[in-house]
């Protein structure tokens, strides 16, 4: 079982190669838990190597790989000072549960709108359909607003993204450049990429070299949310 600690280092190091595609520094691992010295962070991850949770590669600068996640018998087990606080709209109330998302304090799982099918390769256009839902673990959730959609195609591959994932987005009309986004082309083309602003227009970049780059002008483009997890069952 994870300490808290030790869980918190991992879900940032995995966020962080989603999102850039490397692994962080010990400064920003050190900022992002809050530790006075770089020393708490090699310990952490010397325990989560000890687990098989992550792999250094010790010839190379800032290679961390996330080998694997942790499964629910590995679920942190929270102090005894601690109580159950559910997921929360940002800025609302603690006891505020997301609009389409429901907690229990008696399962690590929250229910989410899924959306249909959203287009890994070609854009598509997703499908709204409120009544299908699907059953996310908690901890891949932040604060903020979420729904799932199903990928569909091939074109983020070298992102970990594949054809038939469940991916999780957390609902937003900002992104920072180099986060992989749900973005709405001309109003009607859906598609997942990572987004570059370039002066006046947005490049939608796919993570797979048989596919080219789209640069579209920014006011044709409409950020739906951004990357937040990925769920895959085998």
């Amino acid at each position: 079982m994870l300490t808290r600690k030790q869980h918190q280092l991992l879900l940032f190091i995995d966020d962080h190669l989603r999102r850039t595609g490397f692994s962080p520094s010990f400064d920003e691992m050190k900022d992002a838990l809050d530790l006075r010295s770089k020393s708490g962070i090699h310990r952490l991850i010397s325990a989560l190597e000890e687990r098989g949770f992550l792999r250094r590669h010790h010839h190379r600068a800032r290679a961390l790989e996330v080998i694997r996640m942790p499964t629910m018998s590995e679920a942190v087990k929270p102090a005894k000072s601690e109580s159950f606080v559910p997921t929360v709209i940002e800025g609302g109330r603690p006891d505020e549960v997301l609009p389409g998302a429901t907690t229990d304090i008696s399962t690590p799982f929250a229910t989410l709108p899924l959306y249909g099918r959203i287009a890994a390769g070609q854009p598509i256009e997703a499908l709204r359909d409120g009544q299908t839902q699907v059953q996310i673990p908690t901890n891949l959730l932040g604060s903020g607003n979420h729904y799932a959609l199903i990928v569909s195609g091939d074109s983020m591959v070298e992102a970990g993204i594949l054809d038939g994932d469940t991916v999780i987005i957390r609902q937003g009309d900002t992104a920072e450049n180099g986060q992989i986004v749900v973005a709405l082309i001309d109003g009607q083309e859906v598609t997942l990429k990572r987004l570059r602003r370039r002066g006046s227009t947005i490049a939608l970049e796919p993570a797979n070299a048989a596919y080219e780059t789209r640069i579209i002008p920014a006011d044709r483009v409409q950020i739906q949310g951004r990357l937040a997890g990925l769920y895959r069952q085998y």
